[in-house]
């Protein structure tokens, strides 16, 4: 199969601006708290026209979410790359450590967006969309790296399995020492190898 052509200049232009855009919505409810974001704001410090901002996101509160969304997206994409030979576990671990490197997870910006979006209210709904859209999708990747012959439930309760051991790692990692406002990323990546490593002596080889 040959690799897909890559974006033109007009793409690129659209995913630049949507990428900008969503930054600047993301900065101000951080610094300003979602409830004191308008989207005229967010358009204001992205310099582009109100209208501008409809072309690409449907409300605030998705602007805000697109940086989750995309990290989402980029979980089950990199899952899908990992060689074939490798256990459903195994591939999910590997892309977990890989997204986490590509977004700087520990970085002070990035924490401070999964900590909003973690006690924002506002957020919430719309977050949860985005989770359940991830577990749909990571479960059709599952269930083509394991194909037939299994229960047609596993692929669905790996990937709900899996994004539920992530969140809670996560949390825990988010919720550590309240001084530490860059907990240590080896704990997380150690908490995420312990609860995947607890998942896969159960469901990681089906039929075993």
């Amino acid at each position: 199969m040959s690799a897909p052509a890559p974006p033109g200049r007009r793409e690129r232009k659209k995913l630049a601006t949507r990428t900008a855009v969503s930054a600047a919505a993301l900065r101000l409810a951080v610094r300003h708290g979602v409830e004191h974001v308008t989207v005229e704001r967010i358009a204001t410090e992205a310099d582009i026209a109100l209208r501008t901002f409809f072309n690409h996101f449907p409300s605030k509160e998705d602007a805000i979410l697109a940086a989750s969304a995309a990290g989402a997206d980029a979980l089950v994409a990199e899952f899908r790359s990992r060689p074939r030979g490798e256990s459903v576990f195994g591939a999910l671990r590997e892309a977990v450590l890989v997204v986490m490197d590509r977004t700087d997870a520990a970085g002070r910006d990035h924490l401070a967006a999964l900590r909003l979006i973690r006690t924002a209210p506002s957020l919430v709904p719309h977050q949860l969309a985005v989770l359940a859209r991830q577990e749909t999708a990571l479960a059709a990747a599952i269930g083509e790296r394991v194909g037939g012959g299994v229960s047609p439930v596993y692929p669905e309760l790996c990937a709900a399995a899996a994004l539920a051991a992530l969140r809670v790692t996560l949390d825990r990692w988010l919720g550590g020492d309240p001084g530490d406002a860059t907990p240590p990323l080896d704990v997380l990546r150690a908490d995420v190898d312990s609860a995947l490593a607890e998942l896969a002596a159960g469901l990681d080889r089906p039929g075993a």
